[in-house]
């Protein structure tokens, strides 16, 4: 019976496997306690001051809203697709494409492990963020931001913030 417990486990673990999982946890918990979630205007002065402000056509207000409908502004958000990929931090930017998980399918276009996208300094974020909205389709490529954001009023997103 103890021979037939060891050899199902071999089969749902391969070797090496079982080191891999527990490395990408390890990283993910050290990236996710220097996690943050942002005040809507200190998340505006930090964007101002990576220059975002008209980058592209987009205003503060299209970032912010962008932020605050995709992980409300919380730096450490993670969003598990059904086909394996995740959206990841303030932006929720996909590993199918800009950034690289365990998963060696990814495209990676913005050069970095997706957990570099879960702390509180943005700088991989918004290089990552920049890259993506160069792109013909800009943040529309984002659905929350076409549903939310597009063609609003959105003023009040940056209102009374002192940037």
């Amino acid at each position: 019976m103890e021979a037939t417990g060891r050899a199902s486990r071999r089969q749902l673990c391969p070797p090496g496997t079982m080191w891999l999982v527990l490395a990408y946890l390890l990283s993910y918990l050290l990236t996710s306690s220097k996690a943050k979630v942002f005040s809507r205007c200190e998340l505006t002065k930090v964007l101002n001051d990576f220059g975002l402000d008209g980058f592209r056509g987009y205003n503060l207000a299209d970032w912010i809203c962008l932020a605050y409908y995709t992980s409300g502004f919380n730096t450490a958000a993670v969003d598990h697709e059904a086909d394996g990929s995740t959206n990841n931090g303030i932006f929720q930017i996909s590993s199918r494409k800009w950034c690289k998980t365990l998963t060696p399918n990814g495209l990676n276009l913005c050069r970095m492990y997706c957990t570099d996208l879960l702390n509180e300094n943005l700088k991989d974020s918004v290089v990552c963020i920049m890259k993506i909205a160069q792109e013909p389709q800009g943040l529309g490529l984002w659905e929350a931001w076409r549903h939310h954001c597009q063609g609003k009023d959105l003023t009040d997103w940056v209102d009374g913030c002192d940037f």
